[in-house]
Formats: structure tokens, sequence, C-alpha cells
């Protein structure tokens, strides 16, 4: 019989991972090592790294490289291992790149059930495969909590990369999914869950940002950034910090998923998005009148998570599955402002 995954975790997916104050802290001290090939480092804590491979008189290449593993946010392990191709996939896509090839990453029990293990990397060689990219290989170790996840790489025309940095005043925000991962799996590890909710977040959780990047391809898109563990503010910080800008974010036009309203008000929060809290929101001018539930829910941390893009407001028209949140303006007090 298959066993309960987020019965043994402390917390699962996106919001397994550290805090973002420990991290930025720790990154400080790392020496920073110039190389006139890399075009995007972690400099500007941006979704994927960009190395150029051009030669002289070829044409411009260049690889998008990340790495993404976690916790199981969900209890089927065929799902589980979608969502962690997604999630790692994402990176890639926020950055307009091509994914071609995968590593997976496996941190099993030694005495678990081999059954899910066999599961686990099936449901993710899925979701690689759908994405056009293939798998080389990848690592495993031993030990009691379940990890699961892929480094991936991919191409990119150098000319065309998408980072967080380029916002611009007088662009528009959009982002391409619901919020309400998080709390949706804090409310399944605590058995309060209700099984149809669980089901539209693992849908959206397997749903690749491949067609987003697509579209953002076919336009001038200034900036982007796939809004995962930190949450909807943590990964807007670091956009308007990298631009230089202030994100102005209206909550009354974000979409939740089904059950993540009532979630959130009943405390279902998880660890990471109390971590985001504490690290974000020195960074927020929040209207006080936007309702507690809601306030949380934009730091939940998101697993697999939407796109958020910044564009001039004639590229956004028409752009299909994204839905208008916000705006650009020049860099206020904070860099950012959440208003109803």
């Amino acid at each position: 019989m298959a066993t309960r995954l987020t019965a043994n975790v402390k917390a699962g997916g996106c919001a397994s991972k550290l805090s973002p104050k420990i991290l930025d802290r720790a990154l400080r001290s790392v020496p920073r090592v110039v190389n006139d090939k890399v075009l995007v480092g972690y400099e500007t804590a941006d979704d994927a790294g960009v190395y150029d491979l051009s030669q002289p008189g070829s044409e411009p290449l260049a690889i998008v490289q990340t790495v993404d593993f976690f916790t199981p946010i969900v209890d089927d392990p065929y799902a589980f291992g979608g969502i962690a191709a997604a999630n790692a996939l994402s990176d890639i896509y926020a950055m307009g790149g091509k994914p071609i090839t995968a590593l997976s990453l496996v941190v099993y029990p030694a005495k678990g059930e081999l059954q899910d293990l066999e599961e686990i990397l099936k449901g993710g060689a899925a979701k690689i495969h759908e994405a056009g990219c293939v798998i080389l290989g990848g690592h495993s170790i031993s030990e009691d909590e379940v990890k699961f996840g892929y480094a991936v790489t991919g191409v990119i025309d150098p000319r065309r990369v998408l980072t967080n940095a380029g916002a611009r005043p007088g662009d528009v925000l959009l982002f391409t999914k619901r919020l309400g991962t998080g709390v949706i799996s804090t409310a399944l590890k605590r058995g309060i869950a209700d099984e149809r909710h669980v089901e539209e977040s693992i849908a959206q959780m397997l749903t690749l940002n491949r067609a987003a990047c697509d579209e953002m391809l076919k336009r001038d898109v200034h900036a982007c950034t796939d809004v995962t563990g930190f949450g909807l503010l943590g990964h807007a910080r670091e956009m308007a910090l990298a631009s230089n800008v202030t994100l102005e974010i209206h909550a009354s036009a974000i979409r939740y998923l089904p059950g993540a309203l009532e979630y959130s008000k009943a405390g279902a929060h998880a660890g990471g998005l109390n971590n985001n809290r504490e690290f974000v929101e020195s960074c927020v001018e929040m209207t006080e009148t936007i309702p507690s539930e809601i306030q949380s829910l934009l730091y939940d941390p998101q697993t697999s998570g939407g796109l958020l893009i910044s564009l001039a407001e004639s590229e956004a028209d028409g752009f299909p599955g994204a839905y208008k949140i916000g705006r650009v303006t020049e860099r206020a007090a904070k860099p950012l402002i959440v208003k109803e």
C-alpha cells in the first residue's frame, strides 16, 4: 500500500526551502568571480544562470541552468514527481529558455516502498518529456526524508535573456497562475483539506509555464520571474530591487486557488510563509484594510507557481492565460506597495 508522502516531512514543496533571511546572509559571504561569459549569475537572485557559448562567426548561443528539488507536497508519488519536474523546468521558462536536458536528484529511504520511488521517477520523467527535454542521468542518496527534483539545462538566445532586472516605470504586471499551493499543502498535511481543492492545486502545479514562455518571446517583455518558495511578495521584492523600481500590487486583482482563502483564514500556514513574511515585510507598504488571510497568502510559498511578468501595457493586451495584478512605478520609499 502506498505511503502518505506528506506525513513525514516538516514542510512540503518549495515551503521546505531555507529561510530567505538565512540564504541572503550566507550568499553575501561568497566571493564574486567575474567572468565575461556569465550573462546572469546569482547576484540579482534570478531564476537561473546564463552562460554565453557564442563563438566569432557563429550564431549567438547560450546555456541556461538551474537546479531545484524539495520534499513531497502531495501524497500521490506520480503527481509529486511531475510537480517537482514542472517546478524545475519553470526556472528555464522564466528566463525565456528552452529546456533540453535534465539530471534527477533523488533522496529516498533505503527501506521505503519501491513502488512509490518508481512512481515518483515515472511522474517526473513524463513531465520532463512533455517539455521536450531528455533525462541524462542523476544522483541518489539514502535518507529518511524524501526529496526529489532536477538540475535542468536549456538553450537560450543571449540577446533575448529575460531577467528580473528589467522592469520599467509605466509597465504593467501580469501573473499567470493562482496563489495558494502552500496553504493547501499545509491543510493536506494537517488532514483538513478538501480532496477537490487538492486536485485543483495539483492540476495547476503540473501545468508547465511553457505556453507563457512562448508567448513572452512574441512580445517585448522587460522582466520576468517565476513565483515559487519565497511567495509572490518575496519574488516581487527581488524584481523591484534588481530593477530599482517599486512594484504596486493590487490584492483584489489576484486570483486564488479554491479553498486557499479558507485555509489561510484557518491558519494553515507553513513555516516557510512565516519566514517569507519576516524577511520581506519591511520592504512592503501594505494597506491595513486588506484582510489578514489575503495578506498571508501574498507571502505563501508557492510550488510550480506562475510567472510574474513586467511589460508595457500595449504589449500586455491579449496575453493568453495571464491577468493584470499591478504596475511598475519609479522607486518610492518601499520597493513594494500593496493596495486593495
